[in-house]
């Protein structure tokens, strides 16, 4: 899909760009979606037989599997809203996607609060850049909208994620006993203040794109729709 400059003034998202020494946070075109929906079976994305998951959506059988990634990216689209939004960017190293790092948030402008997650394409684990992705997230947070605290969860037995939350300096805050594949399991919550990660911030992470996107995050307020075109139909 060619991103038109009438599509970038409409959904200027398309522009977005968060860009670290080791990689690139970007927003997904429809393309973009097909290939990581795709990957992600063939590639996987973790061993099959554990789900660091909480929506079991790798479990979905071929084609059903990639048929929902897509629906589910273009529903995060169609359902956005600057009092609701999930903002899910692709990474990628070299031009090439290796996983998807994502934020969300409600009514933002008052709570300045997101979570986080994302995953990575198994070819890619233990390579560091699951780190680096979830820096370069919380630098479009803090740095660019704003935000005075980040969170997120993991399942107790994630090793890979609780060591990057911790890496970060994310401050535990409690267990939620929730459902996964039928069973009971623990996943741990975490919080980062604004004032810590102040005291960790990097200077070599870069956003581009990001002021047409605020009305979108409900950092500033949106244009009042126009009412010069509006008629009573007589």
């Amino acid at each position: 899909m060619v991103v038109t400059e009438l599509m970038m003034r409409h959904w200027p998202l398309f522009g977005l760009r968060v860009r670290t020494p080791r990689l690139e946070l970007r927003y997904p075109t429809d393309e973009d979606i097909a290939e990581i929906a795709e990957r992600s079976v063939t590639e996987e994305v973790h061993d099959p037989s554990t789900m660091p998951f909480t929506v079991e959506w790798t479990d979905v059988a071929p084609p059903l599997q990639q048929r929902f990634s897509m629906q589910h990216h273009w529903s995060n689209r169609a359902t956005w809203t600057p009092q609701k939004w999930i903002c899910p960017l692709l990474t990628t190293v070299d031009g090439r996607i290796i996983g998807m790092q994502g934020a969300g948030a409600e009514n933002f402008a008052i709570t300045r609060t997101a979570n986080t997650g994302s995953y990575l394409l198994r070819p890619f684990h233990r390579q560091g850049s699951g780190t680096e992705m979830r820096a370069a997230i919380l630098h479009l947070l803090f740095d660019g909208l704003g935000a005075e605290y980040a969170e997120t969860g993991a399942w107790s037995d994630n090793a890979a994620s609780l060591g990057v939350t911790r890496a970060l300096g994310y401050e535990p805050q409690g267990t939620k006993r929730l459902v996964s594949r039928g069973v009971a399991r623990d996943q741990l919550t975490f919080r980062l203040p604004r004032a810590t990660w102040e005291a960790r911030r990097r200077d070599d992470i870069a956003i581009e794109g990001l002021a047409p996107c605020l009305a979108l995050f409900g950092v500033i307020p949106d244009a009042p729709a126009s009412t010069d075109a509006v008629t009573d139909g007589s």
